[in-house]
C-alpha cells in the first residue's frame, strides 16, 4: 500500500487516485503497535520500575529497539541511532507486518553504506512513550487498561534514561558514535552531555540546543487540535471502534507539523496553484493540489501513529533545554567530549541553523569550527531526504 512509505523520506508530490484509494476505509481508534501485533523485526527489552524527572513512577518499561551488525570482541563497535518524533526503531527495511513504514534511513545504515554495518553494530530503539512497541500511553498498565491520559509526563531526560538501561543490558559500556536527528537530536545532545564518558562521536542533526518559546507555541496548538476533538475524550478512547477514535485531530495536528518540516520554496515548486482536479477550488467546490497533498498525509499517518503518544513525545520535545540546571546552555555544551558533527538545513524553519550554529560554537571537539549547514529545498526533513551529502559528513564523523 502506498502509506506505508513515509512522507518524511521523500519530497513531496502530487497525490494521485492510487493514494486516495489506498486510505479507503475507517481509521483504527489508535494507530500504535500493540501486544499480539507481529513483532516484525523488533526486539524487546524490559526493565523495572522507572521513575521520571517530575518524581512519576512507573513500574516497569520496555523498550522496542532493531539491530544490524555484530557486536564484536571487545564490543567498542556500537552506533546507537536516535530517531525523529514520529519515527521509531526501523531505520532500514522494508514495510511488512509488524513495520507499517519502509525504513527511514536505508540509504544511511547497511552494508557499504555511510553508517557501514559491516564494521558497525547499530542498534536503534523506539523512544519511551513512544507507540511503536516501547511503554507508552497505548501500553496496558497494571490494572489492566491502557495508561492513556495517566501516563506520567515525561521529558529528554527521562528517554535518554531509559536508552541508557538498553545500552546497560546490551552490555556497551561505550558508544563508538551517538547519531540522532530533530527529536533524535535532542536525546543524542543529553547522551554527550549527560554522559560523556560514554560516547566517542556524536552527530546532532538539525536539532535545536533548546525548544525556544516560538517552537512550543507552534506545538501547543498542534497538541491543542487533539485534545478538541471530541471523540478524545479526554485521552481515554481506545474501546472505541475504527473511525471513531480522535484522528481528525491527529490528522489536523500533522497537517500542521507539515507545514514546519517542509519549505516554502518546495511547496510552491511543487504545487504552485495548481488544483486537484479539473474542478476548480474557485468557488466551485473543487481544491488546491497542496490542500489534497496535507489532507492525504494527515490521513494516513493516522493509521501508525497514537493521539496520546502524539502528545507524550511533544510535551517531551518542550522540555529540552541541555542547559537546565547546568548553569546554561553554553556550560552544558563544553561537557561534550566526544568528536562532534553538527548539521543543520539551511531552509528549515523548525530548527532554524543559528540553533546548530551555537550547538558547533559551544562544544570544543567538533569536526569543524561551525555548523554544516547543507542547502536544500526540503526544509527540517532535509536531513532524511539529502542523503548523498549527509552521508558524506557522517562518513567523515567515523573515519578514524
Amino acid at each position: 500500500m502506498d502509506w506505508q512509505t513515509s512522507e518524511d523520506t521523500v519530497p513531496s508530490a502530487p497525490i494521485t487516485e492510487a493514494d486516495a484509494r489506498s486510505l479507503l476505509g475507517r481509521p483504527p481508534t489508535s494507530g500504535a503497535w500493540r501486544d499480539g501485533d507481529p513483532p516484525g523485526e523488533r526486539r524487546f527489552a524490559a526493565f523495572g520500575a522507572f521513575r521520571t524527572e517530575g518524581g512519576r513512577e512507573l513500574p516497569g518499561i520496555r523498550l522496542a529497539y532493531e539491530t544490524w551488525g555484530t557486536l564484536n570482541p571487545a564490543r567498542d563497535n556500537a552506533v546507537l541511532i536516535l530517531h525523529a518524533l514520529t519515527g521509531d526503531s526501523h531505520v532500514r527495511g522494508p514495510a511488512g507486518p509488524g513495520h507499517p513504514t519502509d525504513g527511514w534511513w536505508d540509504d544511511i545504515v547497511g552494508p557499504g553504506c555511510p553508517i557501514d554495518t559491516d564494521r558497525w553494530l547499530v542498534v536503534a530503539p523506539n523512544m519511551l512513550g513512544g507507540c511503536q512497541g516501547s511503554t507508552g500511553p497505548a501500553s496496558i498498565a497494571p490494572d489492566g487498561y491502557e495508561w492513556a491520559a495517566r501516563f506520567p509526563y515525561l521529558t529528554i531526560r527521562d528517554q535518554v534514561a531509559a536508552q541508557t538501561r538498553l545500552a546497560d543490558a546490551l552490555g556497551i559500556d561505550v558508544w563508538a558514535a551517538v547519531v540522532g536527528g530533530s527529536m533524535g537530536g535532542m536525546h543524542a545532545l543529553e547522551w554527550g552531555i549527560g554522559a560523556p564518558e560514554r560516547v566517542q562521536r556524536l552527530a546532532v542533526l538539525s536539532a535545536p540546543p533548546v525548544t525556544t518559546a516560538d517552537q512550543i507555541a507552534l506545538n501547543s496548538v498542534q497538541l491543542a487540535t487533539i485534545q478538541i476533538d471530541p471523540r478524545y475524550a479526554g485521552g481515554e478512547y481506545y474501546d472505541a471502534g475504527d473511525g471513531d477514535g480522535p484522528h481528525r485531530g491527529l490528522a489536523l495536528a500533522r497537517r500542521m507539523a507539515l507545514l514546519n518540516y517542509r519549505s516554502p520554496t518546495e511547496l510552491n515548486q511543487r504545487f504552485q496553484r495548481s488544483w486537484q482536479s479539473g474542478k476548480s477550488p474557485l468557488g466551485h467546490g473543487g481544491r488546491f493540489a497542496v490542500e489534497s497533498y496535507l489532507d492525504f498525509h494527515g490521513n494516513k499517518f493516522t493509521r501508525r501513529f497514537d493521539a496520546n503518544s502524539y502528545i507524550t513525545l511533544v510535551e517531551a520535545m518542550n522540555s529540552h533545554d541541555v542547559g537546565r540546571d547546568r548553569g546554561g546552555v553554553e556550560d552544558a555544551l563544553a561537557r561534550v567530549s566526544a568528536r562532534t558533527l553538527v548539521l543543520g538545513i539551511d531552509s528549515d524553519r523548525l530548527f532554524p541553523v543559528d540553533g546548530q550554529h551555537r550547538i558547533a560554537r559551544g562544544i570544543r571537539s567538533t569536526i569543524d569550527d561551525d555548523a554544516v549547514v547543507l542547502t536544500s529545498d526540503f526544509g527540517h526533513d532535509g536531513f532524511l531526504i539529502e542523503t548523498p551529502a549527509v552521508g558524506r559528513h557522517l562518513r567523515r564523523l567515523l573515519e578514524d
